[in-house]
């Protein structure tokens, strides 16, 4: 039991080391040419528009389901007219990031790392290293960014629908307009709630990326490497953006205290 536990903490660290070495490959590719524009824009309307209904939906569900188990206990305590001020700074800084990460983790990581995990088992990616096109430029590097710059625009949308279900349930449930609301919201939020926020949005969809490459680039042979690259992409990358939120957390509180 001791030797597996051994054998298992060995092997997590093994892997933080090869990822981290992946990254800093990605930033040594990123900046030499040639660029590949055609394939990042095709890779940014492929992760950001397939994922938008479902950020959407998702996004919708959180502001009516945020409201409508808020709302009676802020009636409890005579405090419903903080309602848009509650909702509107939960999901800003928190919920609608991290939410929408998840959301996105469970369908672009796990969609890059099956396709890139089989694009390595049918040799693909070895035939082009043959031919003497570089593969971690096209394949990998695109993807990253494309979900980097994928995740924050993604993470607005998903705020702006969560607030509006939030609104509608408000308008709904206790006549209040919609004009109202949002001004209550705009009025609660500061740039110390948004820059945050964004700013862990792009380091959410560089992790989701990274992982997502990582675990198809490396995908071990055999149809079975390809469902184990698409499913470790999905936990890895989960627990990361876990530990990447702490630290977004932990470094706005240090600011907020200065």
């Amino acid at each position: 039991m001791s030797l597996s536990l051994v054998d298992k903490t060995k092997n997590f660290f093994i892997e933080i080391g090869d990822l981290s070495y992946f990254a800093g490959r990605f930033f040594k590719e990123v900046l030499k040419p040639p660029f590949e524009f055609k394939e990042l824009l095709r890779q940014c309307y492929h992760m950001g528009n397939r994922s938008l209904v479902l950020v959407s939906v998702t996004g919708f569900i959180i502001g009516l389901v945020l409201t409508l188990q808020s709302r009676p206990t802020l009636i409890e305590f005579g405090a419903v007219s903080w309602m848009p001020n509650m909702v509107g700074i939960s999901i800003v800084r928190e919920l609608g990031p991290v939410i929408t990460a998840l959301i996105c983790a469970g369908r672009i990581a796990s969609g890059i790392g099956a396709e890139l995990g089989s694009m390595r088992v049918t040799e693909q990616i070895d035939a082009m290293e043959v031919s003497g096109t570089n593969p971690f430029k096209y394949l990998v590097v695109t993807r990253i960014l494309a979900t980097t710059l994928m995740l924050p625009l993604l993470v607005i949308i998903g705020d702006a629908i969560a607030l509006y279900g939030s609104a509608l349930v408000e308008n709904l449930k206790g006549d209040v307009s919609f004009q109202l609301y949002f001004n209550k919201v705009f009025d609660a939020l500061e740039y110390g709630d948004l820059i945050p926020a964004t700013t862990k949005s792009f380091f959410f969809g560089f992790t989701i990326g990274l992982v997502g490459c990582y675990k198809g680039y490396y995908c071990k042979k055999g149809t079975a490497g390809v469902g184990v690259a698409a499913n470790t992409a999905v936990v890895f990358a989960s627990m990361l953006l876990f530990f990447v939120d702490f630290v977004a957390v932990f470094v706005s509180d240090i600011f907020y205290e200065l």
